[in-house]
């Protein structure tokens, strides 16, 4: 990986932590309009590494719902 997206994975990571601590789930918008005064090659960066967390995530949540009914209707594990 190349220095700025080391820079925007590890600030996406800590910006998702953050926004799970306070509460925000549009915190992310705040901290990318603070990169963009300064740089705007960083904020975009930053808001891929965002998108991408926060895809997964959903997708994960997804996932997570779809097979605990599954699970409940079937009476169980695989």
């Amino acid at each position: 990986m190349s220095l700025i997206d080391d820079l925007a994975e590890g600030l996406a990571r800590d910006t998702l932590a953050a926004m799970d601590e306070i509460g925000d789930d549009r915190y992310y918008e705040k901290v990318s309009r603070v990169i963009g005064e300064l740089s705007p090659t960083l904020q975009e960066a930053f808001m891929t590494a965002m998108r991408l967390r926060l895809a997964e995530r959903r997708g994960r949540e997804f996932l997570g719902r779809t097979l605990a009914s599954h699970r409940s209707e079937t009476g169980g594990e695989p």
